[in-house]
């Protein structure tokens, strides 16, 4: 989200989108166990950029888990909150405002996405403005943190609740992937620069490319079966690997918050 809009917390972002661009993250949040026992499903996309892309997507593919989820979009960029709102649609809303998500009547979300938006802030502003989402979650709620590549290829997210960071997850496309570490571009604002000796995340990259290296020969069985080696390689060694084989398939990557954090 250069420079603040009113009470909204934030600034406004460069507002790169693209169809299809978070496919990988909206499946995943399709199967948080919140979103299916939320008694008010709603989410939030915090910071959706120039159009009304990403809303409408996120909509299209949670509703086929909760018909009746809501979307609301929030920007601080008032002329792009208006672009938007002429592709509000039953069930899709979009409202001005930043970090504070500000909502209706006083509700809460059950789960904010903010994709790309701490991108362009400093290492320093991070925790501040998780502390902002997070006071704006329902009991349970997630906020869903991180960052991709412009087609959606490479990503990778934070998942928090309540007590902070539960998780990291990188999402990759196999098909002609040549290191798991390129992930390292598009860490989330909170680990990118730790990509560095000493670093958990920095030993955690070189960890899954020697996995990855070793299990070059499974090449000829296709990627995710290379992918799925991979990963069972992490967790023997004692990596905190989060999920199965079903996720593992799509080129993800789950484990617990405290074996990447920051030291």
């Amino acid at each position: 989200m250069a420079g603040t809009a009113g009470t909204a917390e934030g600034r406004v972002t460069r507002g790169t989108t693209g169809v299809n661009r978070l496919r990988r993250v909206d499946r995943w949040i399709a199967t948080l166990p919140v979103l299916r026992r939320a008694e008010d499903p709603l989410v939030v996309d915090l910071g959706y950029g120039a159009s009304a892309t990403t809303a409408l997507e996120l909509h299209g593919r949670l509703a086929k888990i909760r018909p009746e989820v809501e979307i609301v979009g929030i920007e601080i960029d008032p002329e792009r909150v208006a672009v938007a709102s002429r592709s509000a649609k039953p069930g899709v809303s979009f409202r001005r405002g930043g970090f504070e998500v500000p909502l209706p009547t006083g509700r809460r979300a059950t789960i904010i996405r903010a994709l790309n938006v701490l991108r362009q802030y400093d290492e320093s502003e991070v925790a501040a403005a998780w502390k902002s989402m997070l006071g704006r979650l329902q009991p349970g709620g997630i906020l869903v943190e991180g960052t991709c590549n412009e087609i959606g290829r490479v990503c990778s997210w934070v998942a928090l609740d309540s007590a902070g960071p539960q998780s990291l997850t990188v999402s990759l496309r196999l098909e002609a992937l040549d290191k798991p570490s390129i992930v390292a571009e598009r860490l989330p604002k909170a680990l990118i620069h730790r990509n560095v000796p000493g670093e958990r995340i920095h030993e955690f990259l070189i960890a899954l490319d020697r996995h990855w290296q070793l299990n070059a020969p499974l090449s000829v069985y296709g990627p995710f079966q290379r992918w799925i080696a991979t990963v069972e390689g992490m967790r023997t060694d004692g990596w905190p690997v989060l999920g199965g084989k079903s996720r593992w398939r799509l080129g993800e990557l789950t484990v617990a918050w405290g074996a990447v954090a920051p030291a």
